[in-house]
C-alpha cells in the first residue's frame, strides 16, 4: 500500500521546524538524542533521517518510536494532532528506500511502509496503550494519523 493520507481541515497548532527557532530546536533535540540515547517524550525516541521530497537534501528529526514485530520500528506521523502531516511523512512517501534511523547509537538503513487496515489497527492499539497522548492527538484532527513501519534492510 502507498502513503496516501491527505491533510485534514482541522487540528492543533503544528509544532514546526519552519523558522530559525524551530530548526534550532530540532537540531538540538537530534544532537541530544544521539548523545544521550533515545529516551524522551515518555519513551523511546529515534533519529529519523529522510531525503527531502522536493529538495533532495537529507533531513533528520527525532520521532517517538514504538517496537513493531520482528525487529521493526513503528512511528506515527501525528504532528501533535495538527491538520497537516509532518514534512517527514512526505519525505518517506517520496523516498521510502532512502531512510535510516539511529537507535541506541546504531545507524540502521530501513524501508518505510505505511500501515493500513487490520495491520494499522493492531499497531495503533500498541501505540495508544503505550502512549495514550497519541489517542488525544487523533481527537484533535480530522485526518487519520498515519502509522508507518520501518523495516531494517541490508546496508
Amino acid at each position: 500500500m502507498s502513503f496516501d493520507t491527505r491533510n485534514g481541515t482541522r487540528g492543533a497548532h503544528q509544532p514546526g521546524a519552519g523558522g530559525p527557532v524551530g530548526r534550532w530546536m530540532t537540531r538540538m533535540m537530534v544532537r541530544r538524542t544521539r548523545r544521550k540515547g533515545g529516551r524522551m517524550m515518555g519513551g523511546d525516541v529515534l533519529v529519523l533521517t529522510t531525503v527531502g521530497a522536493r529538495s533532495g537534501v537529507e533531513r533528520s528529526t527525532p520521532v517517538r518510536r514504538f517496537a513493531g514485530p520482528d525487529g521493526t520500528s513503528i512511528v506515527v506521523a501525528s504532528a501533535a494532532g495538527a491538520a497537516r502531516n509532518p514534512a517527514w511523512y512526505y519525505n518517506l512517501a517520496a523516498h521510502p528506500d532512502q531512510v535510516r534511523i539511529e537507535l541506541a547509537g546504531e545507524v540502521v538503513p530501513v524501508t518505510a511502509r505505511q500501515l493500513h487496515g487490520a495491520e494499522r489497527e493492531r499497531a495503533w492499539a500498541t501505540v495508544t496503550a503505550e502512549a495514550p497522548r497519541f489517542a488525544a492527538y487523533q481527537e484533535k484532527t480530522d485526518r487519520q494519523l498515519p502509522v508507518v513501519q520501518l523495516t531494517p534492510r541490508s546496508p
